[in-house]
């Protein structure tokens, strides 16, 4: 039975480098109805005001060869505009899809989703450089979102996406496969998060500190990783007989037991709609 779950989401835009340009009104932004960023960010990692906090976690996170193998499928998901300018991560998963979280894909400052042809997937990206590139093509999401509407609607373990290419990039660069886990698996296996964090937001870092989830429902991994804005979308990667596969993808940081942690999605939720595309 796959259990539903009511969080209050903490921060739910893990989106990097986001500057409006026009006044600082902000519109419903669905499901938060406030932006609430987690008041230990300072403001360099966050938009929280306790700014001697500092961001000693996302600082300890290895920087990775973001050129090399897995890393060079991992990549960031840009958009600008004349009014805001943000990132997220993203992971190629097949040779045009792209693994990323749904509200990286929507304009809340315009309260519309953003053209997928606005979108740019940057693959290998590392101090300016990058391996390739494309932009979108189409966007596949929850069920539960409208792209036709103007409301962001999924609720955390619904906030995935799929973001197809215009262009098969990841023929050149390589590609994730998703990880099939079992419920001891999750107990067992070495976790890893890598994203484009908003402090280092031109390096791919890698968080190590997740270690085994605090709970695993059918459909998110509630876990200790290290996370800020700009890692939305990054892969959860778990690492077995040496190889990387993913096995969710971030959403957000939530408050949990007196404490925080970083919610993921788990593949289950679009394994399907994955199966499907690479089927056409």
């Amino acid at each position: 039975m796959r259990i539903k779950i009511v969080l209050k989401v903490c921060a739910f835009f893990c989106m990097g480098a986001i500057s409006a340009l026009a006044d600082d009104s902000r519109p419903d932004p669905g499901i938060l109805h406030e932006y609430n960023f987690i008041p230990a960010f300072d403001g360099i990692c966050g938009l929280g005001k306790a700014m001697s906090q500092g961001c000693q976690a996302i600082r300890a996170r290895e920087i990775v060869d973001a050129s090399s193998e897995p890393w060079r499928a991992v990549g960031r998901v840009n958009f600008a505009s004349i009014q805001i300018s943000q990132h997220c991560t993203g992971t190629l998963v097949s040779d045009r899809i792209v693994l990323t979280a749904a509200h990286c894909l929507y304009n809340f400052q315009r309260k519309a989703w953003i053209p997928p042809q606005s979108i740019t997937f940057v693959a290998g990206y590392q101090r300016g450089s990058s391996l390739a590139f494309s932009h979108g093509q189409r966007v596949v999401l929850s069920s539960a979102e409208d792209v036709t509407g103007r409301d962001f609607r999924s609720k955390p373990e619904q906030d995935w996406a799929l973001l197809i290419l215009e262009k098969p990039i990841g023929r050149e660069v390589g590609f994730l496969n998703l990880a099939q886990l079992t419920p001891s698996d999750f107990e067992q296996s070495d976790f890893r998060l890598a994203g484009y964090s908003g402090l280092r937001p031109n390096v791919l870092s890698m968080a190590s500190d997740c270690g085994p989830p605090l709970e695993n429902w059918s459909n998110v991994i509630l876990q200790k990783c290290s996370t800020m804005q700009g890692d939305s979308g990054a892969p959860l990667l778990v690492l077995r007989a040496g190889e990387y596969s993913v096995a969710g993808v971030l959403s957000s940081t939530v408050g949990w037991q007196n404490g925080l942690a970083s919610l993921s999605i788990s593949n289950s939720e679009f394994i399907d709609a994955l199966s499907r595309e690479n089927g056409k």
